[in-house]
Parts: C-alpha cells; structure tokens; sequence
C-alpha cells in the first residue's frame, strides 16, 4: 500500500512549476500552521544565520537526515564536501536525484550503510524525528553508531515551553503529559493529507543531559530567542 506524501508531491510541485502554495499543518495541540512551499527551497541569503552557522562547520563526510528540497546538500557540495541525503519521502528522494544527490529513500531508524560519516546534519529541527523524549536516547545512539571517531551531530531545536505561558509568565500544562515538547502532526497538501506522526521539539538542557547519557559532548553553538543550534561530539 503507498502511502501518501503531501511533502513529497508539494516538493516536486514546486520544482516543476514554482508556483506557491501551502502545506497546512496540523495539530492535536495546537491551531494549524502553514508552510509556504518556498520555504523549502529558500536560497543561502534567505537561511537564518543558525543554519549558515551549521553549514559553516560542517566538516569531512557529511549525512543530511531528511533532507527535504536539498537546500542545505546543494550548499555544501559547492563547498566541496561529500553529501548523502536521506528521505522518507518518496517524492522528496525522486527531487534529491533529480539535483544529483546521492539519497536513499529510508527510515533514519532503518539506515544501516556500510560507511560512516563526520558530520551528521538534522536541521529545520530534524532531531524531532525521535518523536518523543523518550525515544531520543534511542535516536541519540543510533547518531552515534553512525559517526566516524571524532565525528559531529549539528541539529537544532526549540524550547517551545513559551506556547503554554501565560501574560503573567505562569505555566500551563498538562501533568499528565510525557514532555511538553512532544507533539502530533499531520501534513496536508492540496487533497493530500498524510499519516499523523510524532515529532519531538526539545529544550537544550533536556538535549545536554541526555546526548552526556550516551556518550556525547553537547555545545550550544548558537542561540535565537528559543531556538538553538548544538554540536554534539565523540571525543
């Protein structure tokens, strides 16, 4: 049975016509969201600085996890570096070879390539592919058993304990509930809604203590009001 890939269809949409439209997000906690397609195909002077930042030391081998409309891939070949891509999206992968990056349409949980890598790259957030805090230790360590010695996480994320304060600055949340940052989405693009999935926004402290549990040296390279870029390290 295929599955249904609004990101992969509003991708190879717009790499066909450039013309915009939205992919609505939506949510169990929240109003929807919109992500205006040319979002993903934004060029390096319309990347915030976090993610010039992350390309910046970027280093040896590089493995772009969910790599998208391969903004960030195209960047750092013109660097010279050696990029694989990987994609869940059907659509997103055939978009990826078209610009002749070298990509595997699979599951980060289910990539075991015979080479390893030093830099994996998660940006746009992509360490939420863990889904939940509970499962980032999971995720942490399957980096990790990709990773050259020496070898580097760069991933960001945001601290989104902001969307349940209050004007008094008091918190609202539900107790009942593993993580705030855990959430539920679903995508939608045209008359393509696809499978709801988990995905995980998480503070820095909760990264730091968790990347130290299983081996790695955790820095805050960077810091925009809540969202962060970190480097995670094998010594």
């Amino acid at each position: 049975m295929r599955i249904s890939d609004p990101i992969g269809e509003a991708i190879l949409d717009y790499a066909e016509n450039r013309k915009p439209n939205d992919i609505i997000v939506s949510s169990e906690l929240c109003e929807d969201d919109v992500i205006p397609l040319e979002v993903l195909f934004r060029t390096r002077k319309e990347m915030p600085e976090l993610e010039l930042k992350a390309l910046e030391i970027c280093r040896g081998d590089v493995l772009d996890v969910g790599a998208g409309a391969g903004i960030h891939c195209l960047e750092l070949q013109k660097k010279g570096l050696n990029v694989f891509a990987i994609e869940a999206s059907l659509g997103a992968t055939e978009h990826l070879r078209n610009c002749n990056i070298p990509v595997e349409h699979v599951l980060f949980e289910n990539f075991a390539p015979n080479t390893k890598y030093d830099t994996i790259l998660m940006l746009m957030n992509g360490i939420g592919i863990a889904g939940t805090l509970g499962q980032l230790k999971a995720t942490l360590l399957h980096v990790k058993s990709l990773l050259k010695p020496g070898g580097q996480l760069l991933c960001d994320s945001s601290d989104i304990r902001y969307l349940y304060e209050d004007d008094d600055g008091a918190l609202w949340m539900n107790l009942n509930a593993e993580y705030y940052g855990n959430f539920r989405f679903q995508m939608h693009y045209k008359k393509t809604s696809g499978p709801w999935f988990d995905w995980l926004y998480v503070d820095y402290d909760s990264l730091h203590i968790i990347a130290n549990k299983v081996g790695f040296t955790c820095k805050k390279i960077s810091e925009q009001e809540n969202h962060f870029l970190a480097q995670l390290s094998i010594d």
